[in-house]
């Protein structure tokens, strides 16, 4: 239970930084503001040509009688804007964290130089058009993986009282464990770890993941929280790294737990 709380410190003590370096928190919106405003003008388009969208789509309801066609075809706009909406929630961190590639890698550097006990930050030497590319390329990885958790999530949803008991419950544990992924995925791609070694790294430290990630999903739901929250959670995150990898911070000594969890299989 160790490891649950130290995740949720970090989660804190990355806010708590924010709050105190309040340029890198203005410039650190930035990116959630952007993709903020392209998911509202998408959403708003889908709302108001939606309905044309699965009328072209749907030319076969025509010969129905009516009132038939208006029925199918409102209920598939309905359902069309519910996905759409579902896949802006479970994407927007990764679009963020994609758009802001450069703000977000300067400010997690910032963190690691400001706790350092030497002042020192672990730099990339790749090239940026590189990182893009590895960050995006990870970020689909992860969403496919996100998805078929979601997918069998949603199987196991209409299983009576299961469903509506224990699964929401995973759902949000999976959540934040991948949530965590994307946000930590900063600061340890700086130090050269690979996807497949980050997800190890995670996964050996289950406890701290989830008290970093699942309090932050949570809160992810709220409105516009994502947004003021995402320079926060960066630097939390990066701290989080700090722990996984074992190195030390100025004034709070070995960050990393003295006794780590051992891998599940």
């Amino acid at each position: 239970m160790r490891d649950l709380g130290a995740g949720f410190g970090h989660l804190l003590r990355g806010q708590r930084w924010m709050a105190r370096h309040g340029r890198q928190y203005r410039f650190g919106l930035l990116p959630g503001l952007v993709t903020l405003v392209l998911y509202a003008a998408a959403l708003t388009a889908l709302a108001l040509w939606g309905e044309d969208l699965v009328t072209w789509a749907t030319p076969f309801a025509d010969t129905w009688p009516s009132p038939w066609p208006g029925l199918f075809r409102g209920f598939l706009t309905a359902v069309l804007f519910a996905l759409a909406l579902l896949l802006a929630v479970l994407t927007f961190t990764a679009v963020t964290l994609v758009v802001g590639q450069p703000f977000y890698e300067n400010l997690s550097e910032e963190v690691d130089r400001d706790v350092s006990p030497d002042g020192a930050a672990p730099r990339s030497e790749l090239p940026l058009i590189h990182e893009l590319w590895i960050s995006v390329r990870d970020s689909l990885r992860i969403l496919v993986r996100a998805a078929l958790w979601g997918v069998l999530l949603f199987a196991l949803g209409f299983l009576p009282f299961v469903g509506q008991t224990v699964v929401p419950v995973v759902g949000f544990f999976v959540t934040g464990f991948f949530l965590t992924e994307e946000l930590a995925a900063v600061a340890l791609q700086r130090r050269g770890v690979a996807l497949r070694e980050r997800l190890a790294l995670l996964r050996s430290r289950r406890l701290l993941v989830w008290g970093f990630g699942t309090p932050l999903g949570l809160a992810f739901l709220v409105p516009f929280a994502a947004v003021f929250l995402m320079p926060g959670a960066v630097a939390g995150a990066t701290l989080l790294a700090r722990d996984l990898m074992g190195e030390e911070s100025a004034g709070n000594g070995p960050e990393r737990s003295p006794a780590p969890e051992e891998a599940a299989p």
